[in-house]
């Protein structure tokens, strides 16, 4: 959260199968280089009887942000 002192992240909920899909996106202005950042992504998350998660397999485009981190988010191209 340091490098994002202002962090949005805004998330759903789909339950899949066994598992639950936690979707999630993060918006933010990295510290380093005051550049927007925009990144979204998913969880699945395997619920234990207790109702805690067991096994959770996260999944983002690592390179697109690394580029956001370098040069930031263009609203215009999609990202």
């Amino acid at each position: 959260m340091r490098d994002f002192p202002d962090m949005t992240v805004t998330f759903k909920l789909e339950p899949r199968a066994d598992r639950i899909a936690f979707h999630w996106t993060l918006t933010g202005t990295y510290a380093r280089t005051g550049n927007q950042v925009r990144i979204s992504g998913y969880e699945l998350w395997k619920i234990n009887n207790a109702g805690l998660i067991a096994e959770s397999s996260g999944h983002f485009d690592a390179t697109e942000y690394e580029r956001q981190l370098r040069d930031g988010f263009d609203a215009g191209s999609g990202d």
